[in-house]
């Protein structure tokens, strides 16, 4: 398997670019060798689920807010190809949603975006701004999962 023979910054990037949490990746790595893609996606599942309060900071950190282009830094291409769409008609309505999640939670809305329209997502960005706190954070971390393993299985 490809992600088995890279040196280990190449694949440390490679985990990085999924999901910007530096003790996440460091978890997926310590198990080399894998053998197999589908053994890969499940040890990074794995890790996924044991995010510590770091790993979440940083991966939120790699995530620009929906319906924004990526900053230098963050994984510029997947956000964008994940965001395709969302149309400029959605803008104001995700600008004042994004704000009014942001002031409640105190962190950038995520959601995986690949496969949603616009719409979707604004729906989605509605019905969460009603979860109490705690609910929210579990969303929040299992659109973090997704969007990674996603992001590993389009890598791999």
């Amino acid at each position: 398997m490809r992600f088995d023979d890279l040196p280990e910054d190449d694949a440390r990037a490679l985990l990085l670019r999924c999901m910007s949490a530096p003790d996440w990746a460091e978890r997926v790595l310590s198990e080399r060798p894998f053998g197999t893609k589908e053994r890969l996606v499940a040890e990074a599942d794995r890790a996924s689920r044991r995010l510590s309060e770091d790993d979440i900071r940083d991966a939120l950190a790699g995530h620009p807010r929906i319906g924004e282009r990526a900053a230098a830094g963050h994984n510029a291409a997947a956000s964008a190809q994940e965001q395709s769409g969302v149309g400029a008609g959605d803008e104001a309505r995700l600008v004042e949603g994004n704000r009014a999640y942001e002031d409640r939670f105190g962190h950038v809305f995520l959601i995986r975006a690949a496969g949603r329209s616009g719409s979707e997502i604004l729906g989605e960005l509605e019905r969460r701004l009603g979860n109490p706190p705690e609910v929210e954070h579990e969303e929040m971390l299992d659109n973090l999962r997704q969007i990674a393993l996603l992001r590993l299985e389009n890598e791999v």
